[in-house]
């Protein structure tokens, strides 16, 4: 296959084929399209009396962060989101402006611990992505402001971090005096607010982060002396990192009846208890994605099915209760949860009802526990499901077969209402005994890795490793292939690091799937 705007590739055995793209690859084909005028926002007032103005306008952020099912994002009162890279950042500005939604646009810079802050090559190198794209979409008006990098300061302490950010915010501000400059840091500590307060003076607004401390938010920002105004740029339930694990390592997953609580509670302390310094935030995540479980943070259902989490969020942003109110789970659990048999049958028990009084459906799943413990938010394998290992179920009670391997296991309960809201919760349990893993599948000769169109590949394109925020491919480009109807184009906007994409069966397999 041809792969253009790539300078090297390299393809690996068994079925694996991975992309390793240079730093000077950028994407030449995502300008904004938008015509309106570009819009003016600005950050008014002093501590305990910031404000933001949009054309004039007093802005409260009523945000989120992902994309999902985007009617309903609108129908929930929100007014913006935020990008994490700018990644394809034009066709997403101009979707914004006509939806009627403002993006903070984020631009990923490297974290510093896997970047040398102190090499002058590589961080112009930065310095120069960041000038590129805030001279190429300053004026489009879905633009609300610049956050520059999102967690990046693996080492808060160091000066030479903070004075890169500075020198792009700098620079951001003579470009373009019509938009705020933010960076994003994870939660804060007394080195953070110290350097961005020392450092980073063209740092309007601090973004901050914060899962299980977003409670306590506005409190230890004031106690740290923190006078820029900041905003709420990650919020949701308790991590993956920051609740009880079982015996084997399994983090234990609150329902989402319990988080829907825990947005509410950060909601409140840390955005409606703090006017004026606070101006706003961003819920995580609007979708769904697998990092700790496919349920973690998602807020939205693969199906469009909102959580009681979005329905809090949409209370907050609208002013006015829900039509429907989505289903509640009181309680889950299983008779036996640790040291079972292969084969061995286990009997859940679930405890739900919906508000309204409306009938519920609930579908059961048993996967695999997740084999990865990804950071940064990075996108974890999917763990496998055993559908067949389900032997009965009703809306409250479920018995399942346990596989033949050991291991870990979660027992999935999604339940529906007739409106079509949803709630989830599941139950983590350990079977004793080897992982057995099976003899993959012998392809036929000669095999096709890629051809025309990533429909037709034996192998999924979605192993994506390294800086892959950065990184994007168009597996049907049609300018002047090589051979063939199409080729693949792979583009890399980072300024710095790398990025990969391994083709695999099954799916996001890293070698240890039983069917690989």
């Amino acid at each position: 296959m041809l792969l253009r705007n790539v300078s090297r590739w390299l393809t690996g055995v068994l079925g694996l084929c991975v992309l390793a793209l240079p730093t000077s690859c950028v994407a030449a084909s995502d300008a904004p399209t938008a015509s309106a005028a570009p819009s003016k926002v600005e950050l008014v007032g002093g501590p305990g009396r910031y404000q933001l103005l949009k054309n004039g306008q007093p802005f409260v952020i009523r945000g989120v962060g992902g994309n999902g099912n985007r009617q309903l994002m609108l129908e929930s009162g929100v007014n913006s989101f935020r990008t994490w890279g700018a990644d394809n950042l034009g066709p997403i500005l101009d979707e914004a402006h006509r939806d009627g939604l403002s993006v903070t646009v984020g631009i990923w810079l490297q974290h510093a611990g896997g970047f040398d802050y102190h090499n002058a090559a590589e961080v112009k190198k930065q310095f120069e992505m960041c000038r590129e794209v805030v001279e190429k979409y300053k004026d489009h008006p879905a633009l609300l402001m610049w956050a520059f990098g999102n967690e990046m300061e693996a080492h808060p302490d160091d000066p030479a971090v903070w004075r890169a950010i500075e020198d792009i915010a700098a620079m951001s501000k003579r470009l373009d005096p019509n938009h705020p400059t933010m960076t994003v840091i994870a939660d804060i500590s007394p080195e953070k607010v110290k350097n961005i307060h020392a450092i980073c003076k063209s740092i309007d607004i601090i973004g901050i982060n914060s899962y299980g401390g977003a409670p306590s938010l506005a409190q230890r920002y004031a106690d740290l002396g923190g006078t820029k105004p900041y905003v709420l740029t990650e919020f949701g339930p308790l991590g993956q990192w920051e609740v009880t694990k079982t015996r084997w390592d399994a983090p234990i997953e609150a329902t989402s009846t319990e988080k829907a609580e825990h947005y509410r509670k950060s909601y409140e302390n840390a955005v409606v208890k703090n006017p004026g310094m606070c101006l706003g935030a961003y819920a995580f995540l609007w979708g769904t994605k697998q990092e700790g479980t496919g349920t973690w943070f998602g807020m939205i259902l693969p199906n469009g099915a909102p959580l009681e989490s979005a329905q809090v969020m949409a209370e907050f942003y609208t002013g006015k209760a829900r039509p429907n109110l989505v289903p509640r789970i009181t309680k889950l659990e299983v008779d036996q949860a640790d040291r079972l048999r292969q084969g061995q049958t286990v009997r859940a028990m679930l405890a739900a009802s919906d508000p309204e009084g409306r009938p519920l459906k609930v579908q059961w799943i048993l996967t695999a526990e997740g084999r990865e413990r990804l950071t940064a938010g990075r996108d974890e394998a999917v763990p496998e499901s055993y559908p067949g290992a389900l032997v009965n179920s009703t809306n409250t009670t479920a018995t399942f077969r346990m596989p033949d391997s050991g291991g870990g296991y979660r027992i999935f309960a999604y339940v529906f209402d007739e409106a079509g809201g949803a709630a989830v919760a599941n139950v983590p349990i350990f079977v004793e005994g080897p992982v057995r893993v099976e003899t993959g599948v012998k392809a036929d000769l000669p095999l096709v890795v890629y051809a025309n169109s990533a429909a037709d590949m034996a192998f999924a394109p979605s192993g994506w490793m390294g800086n892959a925020g950065g990184l994007t491919v168009d597996w049907e480009w049609k300018d002047r292939p090589q051979a063939g109807a199409a080729c693949a184009k792979v583009t890399y906007t980072n300024a710095g690091g790398w990025a990969g994409v391994a083709c695999q069966f099954p799916p996001n397999d890293w070698g240890t799937s039983r069917r690989g």
